[in-house]
């Protein structure tokens, strides 16, 4: 398990001056200021919407928000980085002028979207492409001097299906963020967290193959995020929907949990923070 390795893998964060420890696992809610995101349960297209969805998210025990106003799914239609910008930044003020102690993660691959987050308030930036898909984005990066989430990611949303094709997905994935952690490294990013991208150019399959390894990822001696919530390796493999897909979620949420998972990235706060605290329990009486 993965409390038994013996890397020494980084379990505090300094977000916004404020260090966090995750050595307690932390849950990050998803908002989505879209009307295209895949699950229609996470569109919060308004303001209004929106600020309901994040009262109820921090009531509810999440640690950080996610906040993204570009929509990743397979084939999502591409916007400008001005509406991205636009749809963004009216959450951003109003999550920071509400809820001030809030810890915000914008849901971004332009440099430029980020910084104006980032300057509006936000915390931590969200890459789904790892810098692949915008050169500027990691030296914007260490200059503003701020956590960055590195997920694995081939291709970009509208190709990235076609390019789920891996001969060893865990080592292709592994090599990935050994070589971008290099980079970031250089540039003087201290705060990286490792996100192997369940969903992003890679099939159920794929999915399952990282989920079986996750725990060997600690080689990398980073805190590892973990976002499978209500996706298509979940409903595809029960055959059901995305909103049918809540049971599993909390499933594999669990089994990540036990390979060594530090923030889980959900669209249902509640019943992760609750899968936390029993696995947390289940630590407790095993060092007992």
């Amino acid at each position: 398990m993965a409390k038994d390795t013996f890397f020494r893998k980084k379990i505090t964060l300094n977000a916004g001056g404020k260090l966090i420890d995750l050595s307690t696992p932390k849950v990050m809610g998803i908002i989505n200021i879209t009307p295209d995101s895949f699950y229609a349960g996470s569109r919060k297209p308004t303001v209004d919407e929106a600020m309901q969805q994040v009262e109820k998210m921090l009531t509810d025990g999440a640690a950080f928000l996610d906040i993204g106003a570009y929509s990743s799914r397979p084939g999502a239609t591409d916007i400008s980085i001005a509406e991205e910008t636009d749809r963004l930044l009216p959450i951003v003020e109003a999550i920071v002028d509400a809820f001030p102690d809030a810890i915000l993660s914008i849901d971004t691959f332009r440099s430029q979207v980020a910084e104006v987050a980032i300057k509006a308030g936000a915390h931590i930036i969200n890459d789904i492409s790892g810098g692949q898909l915008d050169a500027d984005m990691f030296a914007t990066v260490a200059r503003l001097q701020v956590p960055y989430i590195l997920m694995h990611m081939k291709g970009n949303p509208k190709n990235m299906v076609q390019l789920a094709q891996y001969d060893d997905v865990f080592t292709e994935v592994l090599d990935y963020f050994v070589s971008r952690y290099q980079q970031l490294k250089q540039l003087g990013v201290h705060d990286v967290i490792i996100d192997p991208g369940f969903g992003f150019a890679k099939n159920h399959e794929h999915g399952y193959a990282l989920m079986n390894r996750l725990q060997d990822f600690d080689i990398l001696e980073l805190p590892m995020l973990v976002g499978v919530s209500r996706k298509r390796m979940i409903y595809g493999l029960l055959g059901s929907t995305a909103t049918e897909a809540l049971n599993g979620t909390t499933v594999l949420n669990t089994i990540s949990l036990m390979k060594g998972a530090n923030i889980l990235r959900v669209h249902d706060v509640k019943e992760a923070v609750e899968a936390v605290k029993i696995w947390e329990a289940v630590k407790g009486v095993e060092k007992k």
